[in-house]
């Protein structure tokens, strides 16, 4: 092949051998540029972080870590940053920063009581519709309120029925999560659903007086019946997990549960757990508070929408959603970040959506697109972490704390996590070390899975989005390893000064 180009001009054509004397000349300062930039990235797990896993022989192929510095001018360290992993419970912070931008930090959901009969001298000839709006706090304490307030408005003896709307979620076919125990009672399986009441769980107390021993629950419910075999002993000192077992049984009537096991004069106990579907305990949570304000329902319990004439007897709200996420980012509310994700969905639902996951799952990538945040692999299932199937890579997580930084409500964001060694999923860590109340870390944990994310400071008082995941079959001394991440950071005292590799 010549070089000889006939339509090049003469001028051009003399000028060729001093272009390609010049080319690598002209292209040395973007190659300097380009390296330069390779390495002012920390591409190497802290020497304390390696060791640790070390000594608990696992391989730092399981260990994702993205550290971003906020401010200041540190080296950022990525560590397979772009593998596809499962974050646990790290992904409530996609779910919860979504719900903060999309919805506003003073969304509030709605409770309702309607009715389509008529009021007369404190009895109500009709039905008596409860409809709910998703709300994730509906507790006790607040249903009661709004029943208090229906008692006061003048009803006092329903002649209908108590029908409860569920209509407001369109809810998905979610596979039920398997959680290697065998127990559904569990109230972190509990799942979402437009009447949410109290979470669904009922609370047992067992305690030893005088000898006897005693079992209540609340609420009451009507069709939950105590089979007390607990067997009384003699004063001695209470254990901290007093041996009281509870094995809930399904009857036609509804659940009997027998509890068992010993519990000595002086101790008492409580546990926590989900025996009825939505309907059932909503209805039963209902006509037991309503019981109790002296009033009456006739008639039985059913499942339907509320007449388009029916009219508003009383209305309740839900705190703002501030306060919302705080429940779901400090104790790592499952049930409440699943129904905030629904929530997300039905604000912005479509025709073309089948359900409110799915409209979620749209909403929030239309979000992080606009933010300029390629989630590729990003996968919510249901926003709260609690799946086999949810993913996400480290630096996708932390480019959505690097925007959440940026955001108008960061403050709001970044205070719903929990602050390390004081409160919420991290008040037992990291006690006595300088990490103590230096920052605010969301965690994650399945039964592969260790997670960390969140924003932490390093000695130089600069603050850092973190992200620290582990996917492994057998993540041993895991958490420890994660904490490594936030001491070796907190010793990082001159960012300048980082070593660069």
């Amino acid at each position: 092949m010549t070089d000889f180009i006939p339509s090049l001009p003469p001028v051009r054509r003399a000028l060729r051998p001093l272009t390609r004397l010049l080319r690598p000349l002209l292209l040395a300062p973007l190659l300097i540029t380009v390296a330069a930039h390779a390495e002012s990235i920390n591409q190497a797990l802290p020497p304390s972080v390696e060791q640790a896993l070390k000594a608990n022989k696992l391989s730092s192929n399981a260990l994702s870590v993205v550290m971003l510095p906020m401010n200041g001018q540190g080296t950022p360290t990525l560590v397979n940053a772009d593998v596809s992993v499962n974050p646990a419970s790290t992904m409530k912070l996609v779910t919860t920063y979504a719900a903060l931008e999309l919805l506003g930090p003073t969304y509030q959901w709605k409770t309702e009581f309607f009715t389509d009969g008529t009021l007369r001298d404190g009895v109500l000839d009709g039905n008596l519709y409860l409809k709910g709006g998703g709300d994730p706090k509906l507790n006790l304490e607040r249903l009661w309120l709004l029943m208090r307030d229906l008692r006061t408005n003048g009803v006092r003896q329903i002649r209908g029925d108590l029908v409860l709307d569920r209509s407001h979620f369109v809810q998905p076919a979610v596979s039920v999560f398997d959680d290697d125990g065998g127990d559904d009672n569990k109230p972190f399986l509990v799942g979402p659903d437009s009447l949410l009441v109290n979470l669904k769980a009922v609370r047992f107390v067992s305690r030893n007086e005088g000898g006897q021993v005693h079992i209540s629950m609340e609420p009451p419910i009507e069709s939950v019946r105590i089979d007390n075999r607990v067997k009384a002993l003699p004063a001695a000192k209470c254990p901290g997990w007093p041996d009281v077992r509870y094995n809930p049984v399904r009857t036609a009537e509804g659940v009997t549960v027998i509890v068992s096991g010993q519990l000595a004069a002086g101790c008492h106990g409580q546990t926590y757990l989900s025996l009825l579907d939505h309907g059932e305990y909503a209805a039963g949570a209902v006509r037991s508070i309503w019981k109790e304000l002296g009033g009456e329902i006739q008639g039985t319990d059913r499942i339907a929408n509320v007449p388009s004439n029916a009219r508003l007897l009383a209305r309740a709200y839900s705190p703002d959603l501030t306060e919302v996420i705080r429940d779901i980012n400090k104790y790592s509310n499952n049930t409440m970040a699943r129904q905030l994700f629904l929530s997300l969905g039905a604000a912005f639902r479509t025709s073309a959506d089948v359900d409110d996951a799915r409209a979620a799952q749209r909403v929030i990538r239309g979000w992080l697109a606009k933010k300029g945040i390629n989630a590729s692999h990003l996968v919510m299932e249901n926003g709260s972490g609690l799946s086999r199937e949810e993913r996400i890579s480290a630096r996708e997580l932390a480019q959505l704390l690097q925007a959440a930084w940026r955001s108008p409500y960061a403050a709001e964001f970044i205070s719903s996590m929990p602050l390390v060694a004081m409160d919420g999923t991290m008040r037992k860590r990291l006690r006595n070390t300088a990490v103590a109340g230096n920052a605010h870390i969301k965690t994650g944990t399945l039964k592969n899975v260790r997670a960390i994310a969140g924003y932490s400071r390093d000695g130089a008082g600069n603050t850092w989005a973190v992200v620290a995941i582990l996917n492994h079959p057998q993540p041993w001394g895991a958490s420890a390893i994660l904490d490594q991440v936030l001491v070796s950071l907190s010793s990082r005292k001159d960012a300048a000064q980082t070593a660069q590799r």
